[in-house]
């Protein structure tokens, strides 16, 4: 199944049984919302999550686009993604846990095709506050999944300090080559797939924790991930949700071809990818905020690409705007590949600009080629010059 056919699937599946499709918005939160961006699809519901009636009703679906940038440094394995689409079912009030969790094991089993036997189920286990989660346990026993009961930091959700949170419980995939072996807290190879939270306490600021009056369920699995696991692909990487960008980029730079050592091409993709959706919903690179991100990500794309042929003037104007209009209506944005190409390289000329003077600037301060901790964070923080760049340009001075 592709991606059009899993958000299809998905959606109808959860229409079916009493929920309305609600559209996914930007990945800019509304004004007076702390945060940067979009992270989770439950991010902007949270007023209906904490009591406010929804117009379409207590039984809702979408698709959401979202932005984690505790992921960054993650992405280049086979499952980590700055921006990603996240397919969500929510609960305002309405059904239970249990429900939600049988919801999920007959959508992944009998319209996905994922077997049981390839499938592990986690729960809470409890902290100094709350007893473990025996409800949602026994549930997924019932159903016939193998579970395992984990602490706070794996299967508890908060949003934020204070605020609604409660008990999360969570399908995993897996993704060996071989028979299923240990658990997802003992072996990496069991792929987080789908989150189911029960919203059942509000958080207050001395750390108490008191029941919700309205509890909810929120759940949220990466589309991705879930075409990667429906496919048995070896990576998110080879899916159609790179199609645009793979094949493309290695014929486009054949340095970067080298699947024995395929980081630095995903990490490109996913970072270029990334930028096209941010600059779409109107992020442009600026010293502070949403714009350090995106200069962050096109900085870290380039970064890898002059490593990967220092003595080459690889540019990203040569991208081709395919990538930019299908990437655009894969999140459902107008795509404008001139505007896009412009931002990108404003952005590569400050870089190779401040790349210039970086040289200047090491061969000044450092001629030995050595340098502290406080050194790369002094060229990071003052200079902008990023750890694996001073590195290179230092072994180059030091070579020539």
């Amino acid at each position: 199944m592709n991606s059009s056919q899993i958000i299809a699937t998905f959606g109808e599946f959860f229409e079916r049984r009493g929920h309305r499709c609600i559209d996914g918005g930007s990945l800019l939160p509304p004004p007076g919302d702390p945060v940067l961006f979009t992270t989770s699809g439950m991010h902007p519901l949270t007023p209906y999550l904490e009591g406010k009636r929804h117009p379409l009703g207590r039984r809702l679906t979408g698709l959401q686009r979202c932005l984690r940038t505790t992921d960054l440094t993650e992405v280049g394995d086979s499952t980590h993604l700055t921006v990603f689409q996240m397919l969500g079912s929510w609960s305002l009030g309405d059904y239970d846990g249990p429900q939600s969790q049988r919801f999920g094991l007959e959508l992944l089993h009998d319209h996905f095709g994922l077997r049981p036997e390839l499938l592990h189920a986690t729960a809470f286990g409890g902290n100094a506050q709350i007893g473990p989660d025996t409800t949602a346990a026994e549930t997924w026993a019932d159903l016939g999944l193998p579970v395992e009961l984990l602490g706070e930091e794996d299967n508890w959700w908060s949003n934020g300090p204070t605020g609604p949170c409660g008990p999360d419980s969570e399908i995993f995939a897996w993704t060996g080559t071989g028979p299923p072996e240990g658990s997802p807290g003992t072996d990496e190879r069991w792929l987080e797939l789908w989150n189911h939270v029960t919203l059942r306490y509000e958080r207050h600021p001395d750390g108490s924790l008191t029941p919700l009056t309205q509890r909810s369920v929120d759940t949220g699995m990466g589309l991705e991930r879930l075409v990667m696991v429906a496919n048995r692909a070896p990576s998110v990487f080879d899916t159609d949700a790179f199609a645009p960008w793979l094949p493309a980029l290695p014929a486009l730079w054949p340095q970067l071809a080298d699947p024995e050592h395929p980081r630095p091409l995903r990490i490109i993709t996913d970072h270029l990818r990334s930028s096209v959706v941010v600059i779409g919903d109107g992020v442009r690179p600026v010293p502070t905020g949403r714009g350090y991100v995106l200069r962050r990500l096109l900085r870290g794309a380039l970064t890898e690409l002059w490593r990967a042929d220092p003595g080459s003037p690889l540019t990203l104007g040569d991208l081709p705007p395919e990538v930019v209009t299908e990437t655009a209506d894969q999140f459902r944005q107008p795509g404008e590949p001139a505007e896009v190409r412009s931002v990108l390289l404003a952005e590569e000329r400050r870089f190779r600009q401040l790349l210039s003077r970086g040289r200047s600037l090491l061969a000044r301060l450092y001629p030995s080629g050595s340098l502290t901790e406080a050194d790369y964070q002094y060229l990071h923080d003052t200079h902008g010059l990023p750890r694996e760049l001073v590195t290179d340009v230092l072994t180059r001075m030091l070579a020539g």
